[in-house]
């Protein structure tokens, strides 16, 4: 800053928009759109995929269908934010999307797809 600019007023910088009208309709849409009709049920959801279960406070544990697990505790999805985990191997998701895409083999935007499907969330 130069010394003649001091107690000088810059504009205040222009406020960049939270919605982006050149992306309605976007991957991200459907995302939002299927993890909001995903919540309250999740718990519901992750007993149909999983085989075995057993809750913890608010996490389903199980066994995870994805590799030869012998006892349940390392695999596990919160019901309320639907985080979940495989403490064993390392992999974890965020949501819901990240948990179906991951038991289906899947990428995450065919697993919203599908999940708009079952949900019944038009996208």
């Amino acid at each position: 800053m130069h010394p003649s600019e001091i107690g000088l007023r810059r504009p205040a910088p222009k406020p960049v928009p939270r919605s982006n009208p050149s992306r309605e309709g976007s991957a991200s849409d459907i995302f939002c759109a299927v993890n909001a009709a995903a919540r309250g049920q999740i718990r519901a959801l992750a007993e149909r995929w999983l085989a075995t279960t057993r809750m913890s406070g608010v996490n389903l544990m199980a066994l995870n269908p994805t590799r030869a697990d012998r006892r349940i505790g390392s695999f596990s999805i919160n019901t309320r934010t639907g985080l979940w985990a495989d403490f064993a191997t390392g992999d974890k998701g965020g949501d819901i999307v990240s948990f179906y895409a991951y038991l289906q083999g899947v990428s995450q935007i065919e697993a919203a797809r599908e999940l708009a499907k079952i949900l019944g969330v038009r996208a």
